[in-house]
């Protein structure tokens, strides 16, 4: 719930404003985002993928267009069929290349949205991006006005291509490879999607956890004697992909692992950890809802992993495996690191999930509590009212009044 007292400076909005002096609602929707994370400092930095997982909960993951897969553009299609939304950008090294303009006509450090993709008749791959400032556009082939379109008529028609400064405009998906450097697609849950179509949905699942001190925060691979002790979640794949296109058999899905509510701790002073997971195929003798010890990790390799640990809200990534029985192990990087977590599990067929988790059963009697004697209550009472002597009103004792009372006592 949100009031409508926006911070301004000299009567005008200090943060999230429209052009508009009469209209709001971007403003209002900013506190209630700042008001669900604390504070205004806490939403300072942040990515694309945060903001486009907040406002749809899908599960995002992030390319680098320089080591792009094979097969992306066929995944960048299927994401756009299931309703996915993606963005784009080419990332800048320092803070002097924000905005920058490039020679062709691309910003640096600026987020850019990718609204369709085609295929011609004559196979050229195209992507259609959209810049949001609705300016500033791609000047390079198959921009508005190249004289690419000149060579199809028809296929520009069929595409409804308007020439105009609306931000929006085609490049081949040769030239997009090679000039952005970062592609961000954030796949939604099947509430988030309009179509009723099954075969377009996501399939998904949800498990949150924790990482406990001395308890569950074993860290990562590098130390073995503590890594067995971290969450273990069952990953069952049963059906193989219906993709022709695809060379590759085997079961898509999307591993999300996601830290929770780090921006709230920023006024203690705590940030992200640095976090990954990795995943191990498990062998028929293993017993259903058995968590794996730690010479089970000692002699099996991951057949799976992040590609890395990192000090992000969210560690996600894409895979294909053969049917089969996995075991997912999220961590952190350090062992002894405590934070609640979020596991989640995109699959384009249905597979079933679970953590793995032995009962427990406590086989020793447990002792009766002993009765205090008459003495020992006595006691109970003097030390009360000697505590309520030294505490005062405020039934506190400050580090000057403890230091007192130890010396006194000492």
């Amino acid at each position: 719930m949100v009031d409508d007292l926006l911070p301004t400076v000299r009567g005008k909005l200090v943060y999230l404003h429209s052009a508009q002096n009469n209209e709001f609602w971007s403003a209002l929707l900013e506190k209630a985002y700042a008001k669900l994370n604390g504070s205004y400092e806490a939403l300072k930095g942040g990515s694309t993928t945060e903001a486009m997982e907040d406002f749809t909960g899908g599960v995002t993951e992030v390319i680098d267009l320089k080591e792009a897969p094979n097969n992306l553009y066929s995944v960048m299609h299927k994401s756009l069929k299931k309703g996915a939304l993606m963005g784009c950008a080419v990332e800048t090294t320092s803070k002097s290349q924000r905005e920058a303009k490039l020679s062709n006509g691309l910003l640096m450090g600026h987020a850019y949205s990718i609204t369709g993709l085609d295929i011609l008749r004559n196979g050229v791959k195209l992507v259609r991006v959209r810049n949001p400032w609705g300016q500033v556009e791609w000047n390079g082939a198959w921009s508005d006005g190249s004289s690419s379109w000149n060579r199809v008529p028809d296929e520009k028609q069929r595409l409804d291509v308007e020439f105009g400064e609306d931000g929006e405009f085609w490049m081949s998906y040769e030239d997009f490879c090679r000039c952005f450097t970062k592609l961000e697609i954030c796949n939604l849950g099947p509430d988030a999607v309009e179509d009723d179509d099954v075969s377009t949905q996501w399939i998904t699942s949800l498990h949150e956890g924790r990482w406990t001190r001395g308890c569950t925060a074993g860290g990562c691979r590098n130390f073995p004697d503590t890594f067995w002790v971290n969450p273990q979640f069952r990953l069952i794949l049963e059906e193989e992909d219906d993709d022709p296109d695809d060379d590759v058999v085997g079961c898509s899905f999307i591993l999300s692992l996601m830290q929770k509510n780090r921006r709230k701790q920023k006024v203690k002073g705590q940030g992200l950890l640095t976090i990954g997971f990795a995943l191990y195929k498990l062998k028929e003798s293993v017993a259903p809802n058995q968590t794996l010890k730690k010479d089970f990790f000692l002699y099996n390799q991951s057949v799976a992993r992040s590609k890395n640990f990192i000090n992000l809200r969210e560690n996600s990534q894409r895979f294909k495996l053969p049917p089969g029985e996995y075991c997912i192990v999220p961590s952190t990087f350090q062992p002894n690191e405590e934070a609640d977590f979020v596991l989640r599990i995109y699959t384009e067929k249905r597979a079933e999930t679970g953590e793995l988790d032995e009962e427990t059963k406590q086989t020793v009697p447990v002792a009766p509590e002993p009765v205090p004697t008459d003495d020992e209550n006595e006691n109970d009472k003097k030390f009360k009212k000697l505590f309520d002597q030294l505490t005062g009103e405020d039934g506190e004792i400050d580090a000057f009044e403890l230091r007192d009372i130890i010396n006194s006592v000492m």
